[in-house]
């Protein structure tokens, strides 16, 4: 368990959303070994670093976030918004890999 910034508990399965499976994400696991993920907004570099080490039982080296904004849409005649949301780019060690499939 976790504490962050809002003295919220987040247990490891509520940091990770989920995995991001992109063209651009499996080049980087291929070539760099860095997996990307949707995390929750509220964790920090060192929960999603916890997070992932205690998942996957790998050793992560470094941990790089990113804060998405939503992109706007329209449905007829109304405007709105998706959610704003955090996604991390974190790279293993040279000796760990993680297997989604």
């Amino acid at each position: 368990m976790a504490a962050n910034n809002n003295g919220i508990q987040l247990e490891p399965h509520q940091i990770i959303v989920r995995p991001l499976v992109t063209e651009k994400g499996t080049h980087q696991s291929e070539r760099l070994n860095a997996y990307s993920f949707e995390v929750n907004p509220n964790a920090t570099k060192h929960d999603i670093r916890a997070a992932v080490e205690a998942l996957w039982d790998v050793r992560v080296v470094d941990v790089r976030t990113q804060n998405r904004k939503g992109k706007p849409r329209r449905h007829k005649m109304s405007v709105g918004y998706t959610r704003d949301w955090k996604k991390a780019i974190v790279q293993l060690h040279d000796e760990d890999r993680i297997s989604f499939f």
